[in-house]
């Protein structure tokens, strides 16, 4: 298949504005290298343009109509011989050579060379348009399931508040307890993953015992059983006192502090790292899916889980868990709760599988567009 340099087929300029120029209650989309736009008072575009980020997590948006961009946006035009949608996917497909290609320090950046040498690759004006629009429908199929998963999300959320109320008004007039209260027992209640000289970085090793981390708990409060730091089985059993057995939950103690989730894992034997605590709760008496959804979800109103010290650092310890208190509802009204968070969860996880599905798809006729195998 003929293929041009992009230069060639498109005009490219970059926005002329300060990060700092945005106005979140604007009128128009104010472009930066971010992936999510924000607002602006003024528009210096107007038409059908893809953008591309020109420095740190290099990504492509496109957009038609009024807007602005920031001064390290490059902004593309597509001329006649090009359609705007296709010139959009095919800069999608090809964003990994761009990162290949970016240059620099900590930030990252691309020149415009980059763009206007690249090849891509040109068939028909109404054969791009065909591609486009596959591509399109396919993207479609994609986002309606992402929009489904966050829509699943806000439906626990409202069946949370419509059987507890707002926990910091304490609406439903609950009993207040402190945590401690709930343990296991108090030498197992809580437990911070080992200092020190106990896990040095050393002792890592590429797979064995799993070792959760802050990356395993997700922004949503999920578990995420994608492991990145192992140890041996010598070391574990050097390492028991911090093991993680289901249903426990842990917590992040650093950086975003008060992160939390239930481990429900296939992992027969596990141990939490440094910047974790567990928590083993006494289920029969406070269900740890009740209480991790509570603090996930409403964490910003019911208070964030640390403490500061004059160096700026921040971090949660044991004795802060232990004094949280807290609205306690009946332990019947938690398992009624628990019961229709499992099922919302099960729906989830099939519409997770379909996201990867329609993920999938989407890549590979994204891949064949530009080898001339569709359209």
């Amino acid at each position: 298949m003929l293929k041009e340099n992009l230069g060639e087929l498109t005009a490219i300029k970059t926005g002329r504005l300060d990060v700092n120029a945005e106005n979140p209650t604007g009128k128009y989309p104010f472009f930066t290298c971010s992936k999510n736009h924000t607002y602006i008072d003024q528009f210096a575009f107007d038409g059908e343009f893809v953008l591309v980020a020109g420095n740190g997590d290099l990504n492509v948006k496109y957009y038609n109509g009024k807007f602005n961009a920031y001064q390290r946006t490059y902004v593309i035009q597509a001329k006649s011989k090009l359609d705007g949608k296709y010139l959009f996917y095919f800069l999608e497909s090809y964003i990994e050579k761009l990162r290949e290609q970016s240059i620099g320090g900590v930030i990252k950046y691309i020149k415009i060379g980059n763009l206007t040498d690249a090849k891509i690759p040109l068939p028909p004006l109404e054969t791009q348009k065909d591609i486009a629009q596959i591509l399109d429908d396919a993207a479609a199929l994609r986002d309606k399931t992402r929009q489904l998963i966050k829509e699943y999300d806000v439906l626990a959320q409202s069946i949370f508040l419509e059987m507890f109320g707002d926990p910091v008004r304490n609406e439903k007039g609950f009993e207040l307890r402190i945590l401690q209260d709930f343990y296991f027992n108090m030498k197992e209640g809580t437990k911070c993953g080992p200092f020190g000289g106990a896990l040095k970085k050393e002792e890592f090793v590429e797979s064995g015992i799993a070792v959760w981390n802050m990356d395993n708990i997700s922004k949503n409060g999920e578990l995420i059983e994608i492991i990145n730091l192992w140890i041996t089985p010598e070391k574990y059993e050097k390492l028991k006192s911090y093991s993680v057995e289901n249903n426990d939950i842990i917590i992040s103690r650093a950086g975003t502090v008060g992160k939390m989730c239930v481990v429900n894992s296939n992992f027969k034997k596990s141990i939490i790292s440094t910047n974790l605590i567990r928590l083993r709760l006494n289920s029969d008496k406070l269900l740890p899916l009740f209480f991790s959804f509570m603090m996930n979800h409403f964490k910003d109103r019911v208070g964030r889980l640390k403490k500061g010290s004059d160096d700026g650092f921040t971090h949660m310890n044991t004795g802060i868990l232990n004094t949280l208190s807290f609205p306690y509802p009946p332990i019947d009204l938690q398992n009624q709760f628990a019961e229709k968070i499992t099922l919302i969860k099960q729906q989830k996880e099939l519409a997770k599988q379909e996201l990867k599905e329609s993920e999938d798809l989407f890549n590979c006729l994204l891949q064949k567009a530009f080898k001339g195998e569709l359209g």
